[in-house]
């Protein structure tokens, strides 16, 4: 089965509808499978105190402007249903919140998804549990133990799931804070399918997770990391999505089947090159 590799729109259309379409028509260039936004309600995800915190953006002069500034509506998400099904992907997002739950479920949508930080938020788990629907679950920042509990929720409710191993870190620089060899920890002790949701830089370490067996990547796409947003540094421009998608398709086709075989386009240098086959004839050992 094919790597589910899936394009992280999140915030990066910066408020704009236009970017955000700009951003799924690059998604399909580059051979995405679907892409994913994010849904928030402002004010029940953050604080007062956190909100009249002052901070320059395109929108204002503080987090309450910058975040309701990036914040899609009912209109844009409209918008964005019908762009998806004239240009044929699948999308869904990652609801921050119970009422942002509610709100995604006027849509159709194939997927649910956890965020890393909403792994330990017990009421939005049982919530999209009860959808019962394929989802993804996001490991960044969080303990085995934690873990462990959401899985719970999903399996007691019966709901499909797949972990996504990740490092919350934005962008994550150091290599080593990658430790992909978890991914085959969670998949066995879990017994589930397990992805790779990453905020590296480059293209290496997600193309080495599919090689490890990630049955889904997980990557923020761009258009630029240059332009504004907390995201975008942590994101792959559009060549570069292309690129890592075509690099796993590949590596899906190199990992093979297991079965040694004598490949066909051995066949000419075998007979070309082995002068000597004393293995040919039968030999009965006593």
């Amino acid at each position: 089965m094919s790597v589910v590799i899936i394009a992280e729109i999140g915030i990066n259309h910066n408020g704009d509808i236009n970017i955000a379409k700009k951003l799924i028509d690059s998604a399909i260039f580059a051979g995405a499978d679907a892409v994913k936004f994010q849904k928030r309600t402002v004010e029940k995800v953050y604080s007062k105190e956190d909100m009249d915190k002052y901070r320059e953006s395109p929108w204002g002069t503080t987090v309450r402007d910058q975040k309701l500034g990036l914040e899609f509506g009912k209109k844009e998400y409209d918008d964005i249903e019908r762009h998806c099904k004239e240009k044929g992907i699948d999308w869904f997002a990652s609801a921050w919140d119970l009422e942002s739950q509610e709100f995604m479920r006027q849509y159709q949508l194939p997927y649910n998804k956890i965020a890393s930080p909403m792994l330990t938020h017990r009421e939005l788990l049982e919530m999209v549990a009860e959808e019962n629907k394929y989802t993804f679950i996001s490991t960044g920042m969080s303990t085995i133990a934690e873990i462990e509990t959401a899985v719970n929720v999903f399996k007691r409710a019966g709901c499909p799931f797949e972990l996504m191993h990740c490092n919350s870190t934005y962008p994550m620089i150091n290599p080593h804070e990658a430790n992909l060899r978890l991914i085959s920890t969670l998949r066995n002790k879990f017994n589930c399918k397990v992805g790779y949701s990453g905020h590296d830089v480059g293209l290496i370490i997600s193309c080495a997770a599919a090689a490890l067996g990630a049955t889904s990547i997980e990557r923020h796409i761009t258009l630029d990391r240059a332009i504004y947003g907390s995201d975008q540094a942590a994101s792959v421009e559009v060549m570069g999505f292309y690129r890592l998608v075509n690099y796993i398709r590949t590596i899906e086709k190199a990992l093979g089947n297991e079965v040694k075989i004598v490949m066909p386009g051995e066949e000419k240098i075998k007979e070309k090159l082995r002068r000597v086959d004393t293995f040919s004839k039968e030999y009965t050992f006593v």
